[in-house]
């Protein structure tokens, strides 16, 4: 299986791309969907993320109170770090085992991970083929007030809590450009999925799973 690691910063249109990347063809996995399995309640997981940071980040019905975790850590870098420090290991051993079952059933096939701590997570994937989508911080921060309701120094906060562009594209072996429309972005997204399957030979059969489902 040809195996994809995609990523980008918040806001930057990692979903845009991996939409189109499924219809394509592409089976695709998502880090973020991946992340809210490993701490689903009764998982070890969410026990350590309990201890860590206490029960005022665990709602009435005993999941994960995703907004109350995210105003304690995306503030403070080392809180941060330790809730990283505890989802990020759990993350790996889990789509170890969803990699080996998608290779098997797929061999032939592109497996595309939108992952967007690609590079600052510890982590041993070994990349075929590592996509960046790339936008500038002041479009991504319009987004992200605009269409997720945050403020403009809360969007700020969450771009300082990851790596730079650049430190992204230094990674690169192609950058899709997602600072315009999404017509925009999709093209450039054909593009580079019938290059791929024109140069290396590879399948483009249509994806039976997408996002971590039936994980």
């Amino acid at each position: 299986m040809f195996f994809i690691g995609l990523t980008g910063g918040i806001a930057s249109g990692k979903s845009t791309i991996t939409r189109r990347l499924a219809e394509l063809g592409a089976v695709t996995l998502d880090a973020d969907q991946l992340a809210r399995v490993v701490v689903e309640p009764g998982t070890p997981g969410l026990q350590q993320v309990r201890e860590a940071f206490g029960d005022g980040v665990i709602a009435a019905d005993g999941s994960l109170d995703r907004a109350a975790l995210g105003a304690l850590v995306f503030r403070d870098p080392e809180r941060l770090a330790v809730l990283n420090g505890i989802v990020h290991p759990a993350i790996q051993q889990h789509v170890a085992g969803v990699i080996s079952e998608l290779e098997a059933e797929n061999p032939d096939g592109v497996l595309v991970y939108d992952i967007p701590l690609l590079v600052e997570s510890d982590h041993d994937y070994v990349w075929d083929l590592v996509v960046v989508a790339d936008a500038p911080d002041e479009a991504r921060i319009e987004r992200m007030v605009e269409l997720r309701g945050m403020t403009e120094d809360e969007a700020r906060a969450r771009i300082a809590n990851q790596v730079t562009n650049e430190a992204r594209r230094a990674v690169a072996d192609v950058v899709i450009d997602t600072s315009g429309t999404v017509e925009e972005t999709i093209a450039q997204t054909d593009a580079f999925w019938h290059k791929l399957v024109a140069d290396r030979g590879l399948r483009a059969g249509k994806s039976e799973r997408e996002g971590g489902s039936g994980v």
